[in-house]
């Protein structure tokens, strides 16, 4: 793997010292709480900062809470398309490339035909306009893995494209994460890589957990050679530690 094409989630403690300390990049998630951008802006902008300072590349993570652009209702997906203008508009600011926005399926709202029709709908009308960075669309919630592509592909913008997560994939749904894998790889840009024991979405280090961490990211590489990386743990620099131990970096 690329390091310029692996990123740290500032979730970590530790994100930028391990970043600076093996020559990765950072993924800013100090927006995926939507207030961040208002009124704690000055404060949480000037962390960012310092975070980012000596980091050549960055992905920035928009907000979910509340947001959903498969709503049905016409005044939630403007909020949500508020939102992420806001995001976007962070992303320049801070010269990231990429930014991750969740599809927003819930089970126990949406009927499946409902979640993607009313995306596609959202999506075609939301890039209109370029927003001159490229959207990757994450699962979450999502048990089947053709929902997400079925989106990006109707939708038919080259600015859309897919962000796996996997350990979300490990504790939500019952098909294997190779298998999703191997379905989205045509679309995917993005990956976000933390393991679990499928119990729960618990972000646990890359060598804790069932996901076979090792043949999963060689595979995603070979398959995805372009896409970038970025492990979300609450504690990064042993994970980094391993996949230079192993011979991923």
């Amino acid at each position: 793997m690329k390091k310029e094409n692996i990123y740290i989630s500032t979730i970590a403690s530790d994100a930028a010292k391990a970043a600076r300390e093996y020559g990765l990049n950072l993924e800013i998630a100090e927006f995926c709480t939507a207030w961040n951008m208002d009124e704690k802006f000055a404060n949480v902008d000037g962390e960012v900062q310092k975070k980012l300072d000596g980091i050549s590349r960055s992905v920035l993570h928009a907000p979910f809470n509340e947001l959903f652009p498969c709503a049905i209702d016409k005044k939630a997906r403007a909020l949500a398309a508020e939102r992420y203008r806001q995001a976007i508009g962070l992303a320049k600011r801070y010269g990231s490339a990429k930014v991750v926005i969740h599809g927003g399926y819930n089970p126990r709202i949406y009927y499946p035909v409902w979640y993607t029709e009313q995306s596609v709908i959202f999506w075609k009308e939301f890039l209109k306009e370029d927003p001159g960075v490229e959207i990757v669309l994450e699962n979450v919630l999502e048990t089947d893995l053709q929902w997400l592509p079925a989106i990006v592909k109707d939708t038919d913008h080259e600015r859309l494209k897919l962000c796996l997560d996997i350990g979300h994939v490990n504790a939500y749904s019952e098909i294997p994460v190779m298998d999703w894998l191997e379905s989205w790889a045509p679309y995917l840009s993005h990956f976000h890589i933390h393991n679990n024991d499928t119990s729960g979405d618990t972000h646990s280090p890359l060598t804790e957990g069932s996901i076979p961490m090792k043949e999963l990211l060689e595979k995603a590489s070979r398959l995805c050679p372009d896409a970038t990386f970025t492990l979300e743990l609450t504690e990064a620099e042993a994970s980094v530690r391993w996949m230079a131990d192993v011979g991923l970096i």
